[in-house]
This record gives structure tokens, C-alpha cells and sequence, in this order.
């Protein structure tokens, strides 16, 4: 057994599969996202890959070889998606591979609980590939609902054989095998019951197909091509240049017979082509789906909980009740395990500083390594790990139940607006975790232009790294820190307003981006409502803890190390008697002063470009010129500290505001430079955040000066 990968992006033709002598057909597996089909592939090859309760998940072609018994095929799982109609890269790949892959049969997978849906797509491979199986999954689920599928009636509609599964327990995969088996050596393919669409675009079609047919040179089917080439797909014209070396853009002869029946077309009054062949489909789906449920036999679980969570009255009230929730389970349970990590990584720290005092080391070594590279990792590590180890369980287990798509569907009307993309929901969730993951969430959204804009408004929404921050920032001198239960509900409050604060303004900005630098309209996408699932607890744990948790940690460790270097340097090295950094906060405070900060607080911003969980200690650092990052016993001692050096509950909030809008993490910053492959949008992502949080801190401070309230 064996997999191979290819990513394949937009525009880029699906690889023919040319396989190994003894490894059997080709067979194409497709299917909508989250129908189970991944499931399928690792249950027939024995291999394993991530997947998720979300759609969109696969975007590469995955092949692998099923060897049962004396069977043997190579599968290629293709790209989840909801059509061939190639408006989006996943549906591109699926179509060019379906019709020059080399595939001898298809497998299309369906979900039982929602079956009239996935049908859509069923239709349209059978017009490329009569050879094909539709695979019914789910039918556990579907037996749980009430939902009873009538397998041999949905085969006698189709003209295509039908196997019921239930790919996560392995069941039925040796009948689907015989029946695979059975349709692949036969000696003619079946003859599926085809499409009807209105008589004047099956005369239009047909009146091509004596040009085509010769073009084709038997690779694909004339009715299929010439409607596409009528609705002016213009993705498959390249596809056709790359594959049959015949380009229909410059085939006269082929441009003015299209010409001709679209005018046609028009005279009968079909004026929308897309819109009738759509509307086609969906009718021909329905009439599938009916003679395959009996009457009665329809979905039912989860229909009132998403009438609770999908509604505009109660989904975005439900929504906020749930973000509250995270939050106020992150900052609870995160404050134990953080004083004793500290505790355990500051005891190490004294250890190496007997190690280094009995080695007889420089002072200036022991500061730069223990004090300084050591002591920066220490608080890296003690802030960021506990509350990561709490919110990305808790927001895997929501992604695992399903809930993730309700929050894009909730949203997708604002992003709208913003003539945005509403997937950008999702990749905005994500930033919370950590922006840098966000950023790479946003390969989900097809237009090149509604990515550019989600990633440029990722850091908007604050990342975990800047939790720390906002809430002891709360807690000091907003709240109160006598640790109440009442105190940790205020403090979730607030710091769910703060979070608010940004989503609107991820709005605000994604809308002025739209109009200017990036204007465009909206496109439009499907988004897949998934059945509620229970959450698999030990995968989500195990996931949330290796794939998020310590990866984005041992990324922040890396740039915390030689940050904590420089931070040192900075607060050691003397020029005229004052440090590096007293002569930099200096020049920065009139700056500071101005936006209602300080030079100290501007540069802890600065040197925390790495990490911002060390935003706070570089600001205590500071003030107490002590050369190396310090702690305090407690947040009021804290805030004493805070108020000696001038700061007032107005210092706070600008903090907070600048805190929620700067630059993103050094981090984020490279991911962006990577993802984009640009300097310059690499820069404006830079440049947004710390342009708007500093326009908005001058607001605030000048207008409470002005009123005299500070």
C-alpha cells in the first residue's frame, strides 16, 4: 500500500494516474465535503489523513492502492465538493480529473441523511463517466433519524449501481467491492438516465455535436462539452488545450456555431443558461431522492438546534453565549496551571544560575543566556501554554460537533456586505487560537481577492498571545483583582467586548479594502450545514494538543529565544551612560504621550514583535531599569507599579486598544509574507492594524482629555 500526493491549485490540470503493473483500474472517488469519504479511502487503502467537521478540509489529490484479496485498484480521492461546474478550484480538480485522469470508474460517495443534496453531484459525473458506483454512507446515522434509503429503487432511477455503507464502522465495504468489481468488467457500461433539460438547450446542444465529436477524438462526452461551452465555462477550454491540444477559443468554425445557438437560445426565451441547467439538475435530484425515501422518511435530529443556533433572533445571541463561555473557561482554568508552570520553569532558571556561578561563567554569558534568552522562554512558555491547552480542545470539540459552519452561516450575511467572503468566518475563528494559523485557514476561500482580505484582516481578532494582556489589564483596573466569581464574569465580559471590538472592525476594514485597494464583488460558494456529531473527545484532545497547541508553541519559542537576546542587550548595553532601551523609550514617549501611552509601553510593543505575551514584563523591565524581564507576586502589586509610573485607567484602555490593534506577531508576519509571496501586502498587513489602533487610541485620549474625565 502506498499513498502519493499532488497538490493541484487553480488552473492546474489533474495529473493522469498511470499506475503500477498489477495495481488495477484507476477508479475515481468523489462526493460532497463531509459525506464520509475520506473515512472510505483510509477503510479500502489502510492509510490514514486528517479530517474534519468542516467542509473544505481537502484541497490535494490523495492516491492510494485497496488490495482485498485478489482485487486490487488504485484509488484517487478527489477534492470535497458540491458540483463539477468548476466555479472553484476543488471543483476544477474533480472535473479535470474525471475526464483526463485516466480513471476507468467512479465512486461517488452519499450521505443518507441528506441524500437529495449529494444527488446533485451524482448527476453530473454520470454525464462523464457512466461507469460509476453511488455509495450511500452513513446509514447508521441514517437508521438513527428514521431514515430509510431504498437502495435497489434509487439504482433502478439512476441506471447505475447503489451500495449502502457505513464507512466509519466498515460496514458493507465487501459488497461494494462485488459490486465495483462487477460494473468495471462488464463488458459494456451502464446506461444512466440522463439529465433532462429544456428542449431548446437540448437542441442547442445538439446542433454542436457534429463539430465536436472529431474534436473530442472520443475522450468526453459532446452533450456534456457542449453545454458547458455554451453556459461559457471558462476553465475548460485551457483544460481542453492542455489535454487534446485543441483550443475551442480559436476554432472558428466552433465560435460561430456557439454564437448561433446562443441567439437561439435567447429567442426561446432562455436567457439565463447556468440558472436552466441548474434548475435541471435540482429537479432531476429531487425526482432521485423521492423514489429512493418513502413517504415520511425525512431528516429530523438537529433540525431544532439549528433553528436555535441559525436563526438571526437566537443564533447570534446563542454565539456570543458560546465565545463567553470559552473564554471564561480559558481564563479560569488557565491561572493555576500557569502560576505553577512559572513556578517550576523560574525554579530551572535558579538552578542554571548555580550551574553557571559554579562553572565560573562571565556575568555578561549568564545574563545574556539565563537571564535573558532563558528567562524570555520561561514566561513565553508559563502564559501561552495553559490557556492554548484549554481554548484549542474547546475550540476543536465545537469544530468537531459541527458548530463552526452555523458561525459562517451566521456571519456570511456581514461579510457580504463587506463584499467579502462569508468562509472568512471560519478563518477569523481560527485567528483567535493564533493568527499565523488563521492566515493559513485562509486557503479555504477560492477568489484570490476575498483571501488577500482575510488575510490582511486576520489580526483583528485577538490571538491567544494578547489574552494575557487584555485580562490582567481588565482585572487591574476595570474589575478589580480580590478574585471573586463575579470578578471572572465581569472580566469575560469585558474581554468579550474587546473581542467584539475587533470583529467589527474586521468588518469596517474588509468593506473599505472591497472599495479600494481590492474592489470586487462577493462571490457566492456553498456552504455545507453538517449533521451535529458527538465529539470524538480523545481525537480532539490528542489533535488540539500535537497539531495546534505545541506546533504554535514551538513556533513562538523559536522567535521567542533570540528575542529574548536582544531584550537583553537592549537593557545592558550603555551608550553615554543610559541603555539602548531608556534611549528608545525616550524617543518614542512623545509619540506615547500623544496616543495616550508612553515611550515604555510603544517600545515593550516593539520588542514584544515576537511574542506578545511578553508585552507586560518589557514594560515592568523598563521601569524598574533591572536589565533583565521581571515578575510580580501578585496583579496588585502590579498595578501599584503601574500607577507610580504615571499610568491612569485612560493608559489602560489605549493599552488595551493598542494591544488588540497592532502589528501581528513576527509569526503571523512571515506566514503572511509566505502565503501572499509579497513584500508589499506583507507590509500593509503590517501597517493596517498599527495604523488604525494608534488613529483610534488618539480618539479616545484626546476626546477624555477634552472633557476632562483623565
Amino acid at each position: 500500500m502506498g499513498l502519493t500526493r499532488s497538490a493541484t491549485g487553480p488552473g492546474a490540470a489533474a495529473p493522469p494516474v498511470r499506475p503500477t503493473e498489477g495495481s488495477g483500474p484507476v477508479v475515481a472517488l468523489a462526493g460532497n465535503p463531509n459525506v464520509g469519504k475520506s473515512t472510505l479511502f483510509n477503510a479500502l487503502t489502510g492509510l490514514r489523513q486528517h479530517t474534519g467537521n468542516w467542509p473544505g478540509k481537502t484541497v490535494e489529490v490523495a492516491q492510494g492502492q485497496c488490495l482485498r484479496g485478489s482485487r486490487s485498484y488504485t484509488l484517487v480521492d478527489l477534492p470535497g465538493t458540491y458540483s463539477l461546474l468548476a466555479h472553484s478550484a476543488e471543483e476544477e480538480v474533480s472535473r479535470d480529473f474525471l475526464c483526463f485522469g485516466g480513471a476507468q470508474g467512479a465512486v461517488v460517495v452519499c450521505d443518507a441523511t441528506c441524500l437529495e443534496r449529494n444527488l446533485n453531484l451524482v448527476l453530473q459525473t454520470l454525464e462523464l463517466e457512466p461507469r460509476t458506483l453511488v455509495c450511500v454512507n452513513l446509514l447508521d446515522e441514517a437508521a438513527r433519524k428514521h431514515i430509510q434509503v431504498d437502495l435497489p429503487a434509487l439504482s433502478a432511477h439512476l441506471g447505475v449501481p447503489v451500495a449502502g455503507i457505513s464507512a466509519g464502522r466498515e460496514e458493507g465495504l465487501e459488497e461494494l467491492l462485488d459490486d465495483l468489481d462487477a460494473l468495471l468488467t462488464a463488458p459494456e457500461p451502464p446506461r444512466p438516465r440522463p439529465v433532462r433539460y429544456p428542449p431548446a438547450v437540448e437542441f442547442a446542444a445538439a446542433s454542436l455535436r457534429p463539430l465536436l465529436e472529431p474534436r473530442l477524438q472520443g475522450k468526453l462526452d459532446p452533450r456534456w462539452t457542449a453545454l458547458r461551452l455554451l453556459e461559457g465555462d471558462p476553465t475548460l477550454p485551457p483544460s481542453l488545450a492542455r489535454q487534446l491540444g485543441w483550443d475551442p477559443r480559436t476554432d472558428h468554425p466552433l465560435q460561430e456555431a456557439l454564437t448561433h445557438a446562443r441567439e437561439q437560445l435567447a429567442h426561446s426565451g432562455v436567457d439565463d443558461l447556468g440558472g436552466a441547467l441548474a434548475a435541471s439538475l435540482v429537479q432531476a435530484a429531487h425526482e432521485a431522492a423521492a423514489a429512493a425515501l418513502p413517504q415520511g422518511s425525512a431528516p429530523s435530529g438537529g433540525e431544532r438546534l439549528d433553528r436555535l443556533l441559525t436563526s438571526r433572533a437566537t443564533g447570534v445571541p446563542a454565539m456570543l453565549l458560546l465565545l463567553a463561555a470559552v473564554l471564561w473557561l480559558t481564563i479560569e482554568g488557565a491561572n493555576y496551571p500557569s502560576q505553577l508552570l512559572s513556578t517550576g520553569l523560574f525554579w530551572v532558571q535558579d538552578r542554571l544560575t548555580d550551574l553557571f556561578l559554579w562553572l565560573g561563567a562571565p556575568e555578561w554569558l549568564h545574563g545574556a543566556l539565563v537571564l535573558g534568552v532563558y528567562r524570555v522562554l520561561a514566561w513565553v512558555i508559563s502564559v501561552m501554554l495553559p490557556p492554548m491547552a484549554i481554548f484549542f480542545p474547546l475550540f476543536t470539540l465545537l469544530e468537531d460537533f459541527g458548530y463552526l459552519p452555523r458561525v459562517a452561516f451566521l456571519l456570511d450575511h456581514a461579510f457580504q456586505k463587506a463584499k467579502a467572503c462569508g468562509k472568512q468566518a471560519l478563518t477569523m475563528c481560527m485567528g483567535f487560537g493564533c493568527n499565523a494559523a488563521g492566515v493559513v485557514g485562509c486557503r479555504i476561500i477560492d477568489s484570490p481577492r476575498e483571501r488577500l482580505i482575510a488575510i490582511l484582516t486576520n489580526s483583528f481578532v485577538p490571538c491567544n498571545g494578547r489574552f494575557p494582556t487584555l485580562i490582567a489589564l481588565i482585572a487591574m483596573f476595570f474589575v478589580g483583582t480580590s478574585g471573586g466569581w463575579w470578578q471572572g464574569l465581569a472580566s469575560t465580559l469585558l474581554l468579550t467586548a474587546v473581542i467584539l471590538l475587533g470583529v467589527v472592525m474586521t468588518f469596517a476594514v474588509s468593506r473599505l479594502l472591497s472599495g479600494t485597494l481590492l474592489k470586487g464583488l462577493p462571490s457566492a460558494y456553498a456552504l455545507e450545514l453538517p449533521p451535529y456529531r458527538k465529539p470524538r473527545v480523545g481525537q480532539v484532545l490528542v489533535r488540539s494538543v500535537l497539531d495546534r497547541t505545541l506546533f504554535v508553541l514551538g513556533r513562538a519559542v523559536a522567535v521567542a529565544a533570540p528575542a529574548g537576546l536582544v531584550i537583553w542587550l537592549c537593557a545592558n548595553v550603555t551608550v553615554g551612560g543610559t541603555s539602548i532601551l531608556n534611549w528608545c523609550t525616550g524617543f518614542l514617549d512623545p509619540l506615547g504621550q500623544i496616543i495616550g501611552l508612553d515611550g515604555t509601553i510603544l517600545m515593550a510593543f516593539l520588542l514584544g514583535f515576537p511574542a506578545n505575551e511578553i508585552v507586560i514584563p518589557i514594560i515592568l523591565m523598563s521601569y524598574l531599569s533591572t536589565g533583565t524581564i521581571q515578575d510580580t507576586a501578585s496583579l496588585d502589586a502590579l498595578r501599584e507599579l503601574l500607577v507610580a509610573n504615571g499610568w491612569t485607567w485612560l493608559t489602560a484602555l489605549c493599552t488595551m486598544l493598542f494591544s488588540l490593534f497592532h502589528w501581528p506577531c513576527s509569526t503571523t508576519c512571515l506566514t503572511i509574507a509566505r502565503e501572499t509571496r509579497s513584500v508589499r501586502w506583507t507590509l500593509l498587513s503590517v501597517a493596517l492594524p498599527a495604523g488604525l489602533g494608534m488613529g483610534l487610541c488618539f480618539l479616545v485620549a484626546s476626546a477624555v482629555r477634552l472633557l476632562g474625565l483623565a
